[in-house]
């Protein structure tokens, strides 16, 4: 059988690309319809530094997978007119003066940072003054954290940094030739004051960390530059480079999103976001008051725990993780790797109200409820005033493709839901982003020209009161024992 014909572009060609933790994808996209016209991925590796204990990568082996994921997409990404990278935020590489990498890059789920997470916090101000100035209380994620680890535990890798960089950024700057950044993925930071957009130069200086070693902050519609002239880079020289942004900003960014539109991204990890007008400040830590990539803001909540803990539930009751069934008094909290919202970094799973009738359906069925229940208390905090409460939730991650999922957010929200068909939604923001840049438009409106966001829709349906109860009231009563754990 002949293979389907790839339709001719009706615009020129951009290339978006998604850094993640584990490879680097890239799609080259018709800027004028959206269509996918060609693809490729690469893998990188990620160790556990020499005590085992860490998250880490070395940022060379990134630009490498992103050579290979062009070289796979072939002659179209050798037409881009535009070139965008979206990237795992927060990481923190090292380069020496010559540009090369110090040590493996440190990255977003590297936990290494805590005790240094909680000294900084208490030594300026507490919660409520960083969530006022930064607009974030940080976690360990954070990057002003794991510098400051650096500088405590490997003093020389810290001497010997002439530049420090996000992931995304590294990428950039291999393209461009110079260190910038955005909005979007510098609000990640915990150096980047949300207050004045700008870098925070009594943080920098808490933790030893010269201004002058950081990119420039590029405003939206900037250009990074453009690609410069690299042996085996399968990209035209002289294409232009948008400043690119981290992966939940160009995830927002891919969907189109207007303020006040949730999201639930149901993945290994759960997030909730919705772009907004406001500027976020929430002193519980709750709410990461993260910039996004254009000139508002996306306030972000994390769940640890999401489908990899129910997915391990089902695996230890011997069931397809669809065998779900309706009924009993069950109250399963999955938080089998602590969890960060609640904040209950000790907690461990915790399963309550069983009787001789409960079937292991219902009670894998709780477990979904506990995960959903966190997600949706979080997005209670994430909204603003100006999101309607009848809103659809948009539904992506690997976890919206699931009937069980689904079911139990329109249960438990009350809400319609919408499920995006577009998938790789970080690759396709940045490659609306490129696509904007070129063309003189806004971004978001270039990805809602694509209908990035359109998929099917179910209707709300009663919200399930007595389960909400039956989960606020065992997380409440249950608080010492989470804690301590």
């Amino acid at each position: 059988m002949a293979a389907a014909a790839v339709p001719v572009p009706q615009g020129p060609l951009v290339v978006g690309v998604d850094s993640s933790t584990q490879s680097t994808k890239a799609l080259v996209v018709d800027s004028a319809t959206g269509a996918v016209v060609a693809r490729g991925q690469a893998a990188h590796t990620v160790g556990g530094g020499s005590d085992g204990t860490g998250k880490e990568s070395v940022p060379e082996q990134w630009w490498e997978a992103l050579t290979e994921a062009l070289r796979q997409c072939g002659t179209p990404a050798r037409e881009a007119a535009a070139v965008s990278v979206g990237g795992q935020q927060h990481g923190l590489v090292a380069l020496d003066a010559s540009g090369r990498s110090v040590r493996p890059a440190l990255l977003w789920n590297d936990v290494r940072s805590a005790p240094q997470r909680d000294r900084l916090i208490e030594e300026l101000g507490g919660p409520k003054a960083w969530a006022e100035r930064v607009g974030s209380v940080p976690a360990p994620a954070f990057t002003v954290t794991k510098w400051a680890w650096l500088m405590e535990n490997e003093p020389e890798a810290a001497r010997a940094t002439a530049a420090v960089r996000l992931p995304h950024d590294y990428l950039t700057e291999w393209l461009t030739g110079y260190g910038t950044t955005d909005r979007g993925d510098a609000s990640g930071t915990g150096w980047w004051a949300s207050a004045t957009e700008s870098y925070d130069e009594e943080i920098l200086d808490r933790v030893g960390l010269s201004p002058e070693l950081l990119p420039r902050v590029l405003r939206h519609g900037e250009a990074a530059g453009t690609v410069r002239e690299l042996p085996d880079l399968p990209l035209p020289t002289g294409a232009l480079v948008a400043t690119g942004t981290g992966d939940n900003m160009a995830a927002a960014l891919g969907l189109g999103l207007r303020p006040g539109q949730p999201v639930l991204s149901l993945g290994t990890s759960g997030t909730v976001y919705a772009v907004s007008a406001h500027r976020p400040t929430d002193p519980t830590g709750v709410v990461a008051g993260f910039a996004d990539t254009r000139d508002a803001w996306l306030p972000l909540a994390c769940t640890l725990n999401c489908t990899l803990a129910v997915d391990r539930i089902a695996a230890l009751l011997g069931r397809d993780r669809e065998a779900v069934e309706p009924g009993g008094s069950a109250v399963l909290l999955p938080f089998l790797d602590g969890e960060r919202t609640p904040h209950l970094p000790h907690a461990s799973g915790l399963l309550h109200g069983l009787r001789h009738d409960t079937t292991p359906g219902q009670v894998l069925q709780a477990a979904y409820d506990g995960a959903v229940f966190a997600l949706l208390t979080a997005l209670d905090q994430v909204l603003d005033a100006d999101a309607a409460p009848d809103a659809p939730l948009l539904l992506i991650g690997g976890g919206a493709k699931g009937t069980a999922w689904r079911e139990t957010v329109r249960r438990l929200s009350g809400r319609p839901v919408q499920v995006p068909r577009a998938e790789e939604l970080v690759a396709l923001g940045a490659a609306a982003q490129a696509a904007g840049l070129l063309l003189g438009e806004d971004p978001a409106a270039v990805a809602r020209r694509w209908s990035t966001a359109e998929g099917p829709s179910y209707g709300p349906v009663p919200r399930d009161e007595a389960a909400l109860e039956r989960l606020s009231r065992v997380l409440a009563d249950a608080d010492g024992l989470l804690r301590h754990a």
